[in-house]
């Protein structure tokens, strides 16, 4: 009898953890879900801290090829003044009507190279502007979601 008393006991304590385990307030599930998305949103937060620094260790280098574009370009521009009134003297000479012709073709070329390393130099700072405007959007959500923020 003792057993069977036994048996019973137990089962009905199991049986009562199994069903308190079961249930779940609303409660607890806004929370796992404001937290599943402070994560998301933590997790988007650093993604964009991290390209924000990558984009803006380039921003030396594309500063520098800006400046060296731009040297070699006024170094062709005035080449290409010195060719064209060295033939402005002799214009029949073709040596140094070929001489023009070239210096023009490398001042244009040089011209070329230093707008295109300005646009990309432009582009990436764009890039970051975009990079930064999304950290800050970032930061708000998750000041708003209640969770705390890193600042760089």
């Amino acid at each position: 009898m003792k057993k069977k008393w036994m048996l019973i006991q137990a089962g009905m304590l199991l049986l009562c953890g199994v069903v308190s385990a079961q249930v779940v307030t609303k409660d607890s599930i806004s929370i796992l879900n404001n937290e599943k998305e402070k994560l998301k949103v933590s997790k988007s937060l650093n993604e964009n801290k991290l390209k924000l620094a990558k984009l803006e260790n380039e921003v030396a280098k594309y500063t520098d090829k800006v400046q060296k574009t731009g040297e070699e370009s006024q170094k062709a521009a005035d080449n290409n003044q010195k060719a064209a009134n060295s033939l402005s003297n002799d214009s029949q000479d073709k040596k140094k009507a070929k001489s023009a012709k070239k210096a023009a073709n490398n001042a244009e070329d040089d011209a070329k190279d230093a707008r295109h390393a300005n646009d990309n130099l432009k582009h990436l700072n764009k890039d970051i502007d975009e990079v930064r405007k999304k950290i800050r959007d970032d930061e708000q959500k998750l000041v708003a979601l209640g969770g705390a923020v890193a600042s760089l």
